[in-house]
């Protein structure tokens, strides 16, 4: 019996894929379960349904990743941090403060795991990491580390 996998199967195949498979595995396991279904009309209707609105939710993600790399770009994060009389820091700024900063002034949600090289900065002044937010749509954020007085 062919089915459309309507997700990953172990050892069969990756969902959209029309498998063929023992008509009992398909009827008790894969149809029972709505892993699956039968390879049809219909269900080649539903398949392209699911294909269409996947590519639907591609296009607003990527647009709504656009439009924050536009933000991100446009604004500046000013992060405090203790240095000594020469204007050494003491330590780093990590990823993560640098995430929450941008939370606590801005507004915007970043992935500390999404960033490009070097992740950490260990020198005052302005610093441009990138930030992969989307596949392909890279923000340069501008980082401000200042002494506190």
């Amino acid at each position: 019996m062919e089915v459309i996998l309507l997700q990953d199967v172990k050892n069969v195949g990756k969902k959209g894929e029309i498998v063929k498979v023992a008509d009992g595995y398909a009827r008790n396991f894969l149809l029972a379960r709505k892993m699956a279904v039968p390879a049809s009309a219909k269900g080649i209707a539903i398949k392209n349904k699911q294909d269409q609105e996947e590519q639907e939710r591609y296009k607003q993600a990527k647009q709504e990743a656009g439009e924050l790399k536009n933000k991100l770009e446009e604004t500046t994060v000013v992060i405090y941090a203790t240095a000594g009389k020469e204007g050494k820091m003491f330590g780093a700024i990590s990823a993560r403060q640098i995430c929450d900063e941008i939370k606590k002034q801005h507004g915007y949600d970043v992935d500390k795991k999404k960033f490009i090289g070097e992740n950490s900065i260990k020198v005052l002044g302005t610093t441009v990491l990138e930030n992969e937010l989307f596949k392909g749509v890279v923000a340069k954020i501008k980082v401000d580390v200042r002494a506190k007085e």
